[in-house]
């Protein structure tokens, strides 16, 4: 049984692209940018807010909660927000699992500046004085139940603060509603993760099961589905200094930054009167 767990994991990891920064394409995006904002403003009817508590340039450390499943509807509006707002020649980079950035036919994500989740990966964007937005909480959250869609949970992952300390770059908290609402996500599925093994082989936590169009009730998020037209709202909080990160341990950091999400998604929260309506 090792002996499968190792070739599938072996098979995973080469079919990872390799991190290459410039196979992020600004012209490309540049292109895509208006009928993809449109698509975004239309069916997800984006409102997004605070981009001004960014730091106008050099690196940076946006930390989101984040919801929606292997189609995260919060990191496509939010992409399309950011390189609308700053300007496409701006460096910024997304993290994703291993998983998605391999899948066929979502090429198109590098040259949005997705990259493979990983620490090298990782140090690589912030060195290059690129702004890089990560989701500590990963398969762990994303799959969350949908009754507990404004629950913002790292399932006690803390490395990102040792990496923008180590960086010298400031953590901006970017809260975000209405992405779990895009399906209903019944289980997380890491008992059944662990029953297949995957796990291991994979380094996938969850298989999640869901209920969503067209499908109906599926087991995994592998298979292509169509997210609901949730209304998302994004609304950036206020930055937490590299000096402050600096100067705190792991834990200090970690609780101011999951204190920020929560009170972001409570406040927007606040204003949603129904799900997927808004």
């Amino acid at each position: 049984m090792a002996g499968i767990f190792d070739w599938a994991r072996q098979q995973v990891s080469t079919r990872v692209p390799k991190a290459d920064l410039d196979q992020r394409d600004p012209d490309y995006i540049r292109e895509q940018l208006p009928g993809l904002w449109l698509l975004a403003s239309l069916y997800f009817r984006a409102d997004v807010r605070g981009l001004d508590r960014i730091p106008a340039d050099g690196p940076v450390l946006l930390v989101g909660n984040h919801s929606g499943g292997n189609l995260p509807p919060d990191t496509f509006v939010f992409t399309l927000a950011f390189s609308s707002y700053f300007g496409v020649e701006r460096p910024f980079y997304q993290l994703a699992h291993n998983l998605v950035v391999s899948m066929p036919g979502l090429g198109s994500l590098r040259k949005f500046g997705t990259v493979a989740a990983n620490h090298d990966n990782a140090t690589l964007a912030l060195r290059s004085g690129a702004a890089l937005l990560v989701y500590p909480g990963g398969d762990y959250e994303v799959f969350r139940p949908s009754w507990e869609r404004h629950t913002v949970d790292f399932g006690g992952r803390k490395g990102y603060v040792k990496l923008a300390r180590d960086a010298g770059v400031p953590i901006v908290p970017v809260a975000s509603v209405g992405g779990q609402e895009a399906a209903l996500f019944l289980d997380r599925g890491q008992w059944l993760a662990r029953l297949l093994g995957v796990d291991k082989a994979a380094r996938l936590k969850s298989v999640p099961i869901l209920f969503a169009p067209p499908w109906g009730l599926t087991v995994s998020d592998m298979i292509p589905r169509l997210p609901l037209p949730t209304k998302i709202a994004i609304e950036v909080q206020d930055p937490i200094d590299a000096d402050d990160i600096a100067a705190s341990d792991d834990d200090v950091i970690n609780d101011k930054v999951l204190a920020s999400l929560q009170g972001g998604v409570d406040a927007l929260a606040a204003r949603r009167r129904f799900p997927v309506i808004g």
